[in-house]
């Protein structure tokens, strides 16, 4: 009889030792989970830093001022619009290194 409830109890024990295994298993994992959704928090607080500030740069007269002169090609009251082509930068990049010796346009070519 009492080889009967100690191999009980053995049972008992084992069954009860699995699942303290099991459940120290789950945590583990769980622990990486969270571990790695704090870095991911951590780079949206980030992220969300440098859109606020890049917001509040584009709220500022000196960025709405360059858009206008940069895209939609505006200028102040009193200044005068220039446009040169791609053409003519083309080619006066062209004449400058006409004028160069030949030893000069392979280094600028490689450095």
């Amino acid at each position: 009889m009492k080889k009967i409830i100690f191999i009980i109890i053995v049972i008992i024990l084992l069954f009860m030792i699995n699942d303290l295994v099991r459940s120290m298993w789950d945590i583990w994992q769980k622990k990486d989970v969270v571990s790695e959704a704090q870095s991911q928090l951590d780079f949206q607080k980030q992220e969300n830093q440098r859109l606020k500030s890049a917001l509040a740069y584009s709220k500022t007269p000196e960025f709405i001022e360059k858009q206008a002169r940069d895209k939609l090609f505006m200028a102040k009251q009193g200044e005068q619009k220039i446009l040169i082509s791609q053409e003519s930068q083309s080619s006066q990049n062209l004449q400058g290194q006409e004028n160069e010796p030949n030893w000069k346009k392979w280094w600028n070519l490689f450095f």
